[in-house]
């Protein structure tokens, strides 16, 4: 057969790179444009379609049917599946974290502070210590808000079964000599000193973990919140029994029962310093090791900014804040047995509640706690 400009036309015909042979059919029709008729086009190019929705159909049907039926053509899915499915598989998995950082977690601040207590059996019995220093949240100004913040760390077992049904945030530190840490451990006594140092190494692993802490002893009441009276730029500040005027003179009294720590790597440094210290002096407490190393060379190296708190605003038994209208924290400090601490501790928190009670401030302030109580 010929065509219209007169060359023979070949025995196939090529379309989508398939040959189509006529040698038992009769032969296309062959418009002058040289296509082919036009249903046969509309056949094959239907074929072709349907042949191919049904592979992308087929291949991704497993996955999600229904996503592909109502959008086959969505690339963002296939993407984003492709990118998640990866990212999952690269996703190191995280590791379980220990009851002290799931305790640190929960009772934290936004800015990763918590505040820190420490408690045994004996302070934790009813009206004793624990249910005072939680009483004076309740009642002062502003401080109510920050008690589910406190973490008390507990030292021996009845003391932490005690405190949990009282409070939500209750951490069991040991349990190996709990008989020799439950009791009121009188200043000084052997009981006294192995919990403040087991208290110094829990507050050495919280700066490791990231955390920022205010230490409390729990003889002390908060009366109002304390943040704004911090020095912003210190890294570490701690009150005193005997303030001499000047917050950045070393050779204040201090008294470690109520410290603020912002973590960092100085800070951390510094505690396990202190605590390694306490090994070269035998037999001494916290503040007494802290005030032989406050100005050694080590901690001048570490570049620690210390403060000191006025007792105007963070009193104490020893020296009771002058002035009931901006006090902060009033310590059982200067006073010995636990039942005197108790008994002065509500002493105080009375005064305390006459005074909210006014509205008004006071120009006068006397509180009804004797002095150096129990000495």
């Amino acid at each position: 057969m010929n065509t219209t400009n007169g060359e023979s036309s070949p025995t196939g015909y090529e379309f989508a790179g398939v040959s189509i042979s006529d040698s038992k059919s009769k032969p296309p029709v062959i418009y002058s444009d040289g296509f082919f008729g036009g249903r046969d086009v509309i056949r094959i190019v239907l074929l072709v379609a349907t042949v191919t929705l049904s592979c992308l159909l087929l291949y991704k049907s497993a996955n999600n049917p229904f996503k592909m039926v109502l959008s086959p053509w969505n690339t963002d899915y296939y993407s984003s599946k492709i990118i998640n499915e990866t990212s999952l598989e690269k996703a190191p998995k995280k590791e379980p974290v220990s009851e002290l950082e799931r305790v640190l977690m929960n009772a934290s601040m936004e800015d990763n502070t918590v505040i820190i207590t420490a408690l045994n059996q004996a302070w934790t019995e009813p009206n004793s210590t624990f249910d005072v220093f939680r009483e004076g949240f309740k009642a002062g100004i502003g401080t109510e808000r920050l008690l589910k913040h406190v973490i008390a760390i507990c030292l021996d077992n009845k003391a932490y079964d005690q405190c949990l049904k009282v409070h939500p945030h209750c951490y069991l530190i040991n349990t190996t000599d709990s008989n020799q840490l439950s009791g009121p451990n009188r200043f000084m006594t052997p009981g006294y000193l192995k919990l403040i140092w087991r208290r110094m190494d829990l507050l050495r692993q919280v700066l490791g973990l990231g955390y920022n802490f205010i230490f409390t002893d729990a003889d002390i009441l908060w009366l109002r919140d304390p943040f704004p009276r911090f020095f912003p730029d210190a890294d570490f500040q701690i009150t005193c029994d005997d303030y001499n005027g000047k917050p950045s003179d070393k050779k204040n009294h201090v008294n470690s029962g109520f410290t603020y720590v912002k973590a960092s790597n100085k800070t951390s440094k510094f505690y396990k310093y202190w605590i390694r210290s306490s090994r070269k002096f035998p037999g001494k407490h916290d503040q007494d090791v802290f005030n032989l190393i406050k100005s050694d060379h080590h901690v001048e190296k570490l570049g620690i900014k210390m403060r000191f708190f006025d007792t105007v605003y963070f009193g104490g038994f020893c020296q009771p804040s002058r002035d009931i209208n901006v006090v902060n924290t009033m310590h059982a400090n200067c006073c010995i047995g636990l039942d005197n601490k108790v008994n002065n501790l509500k002493a105080a928190l009375e005064d305390w509640k006459r005074y909210v009670s006014l509205n008004t401030t006071v120009p006068v302030t006397k509180w009804n706690i004797p002095p150096r109580c129990g000495y």
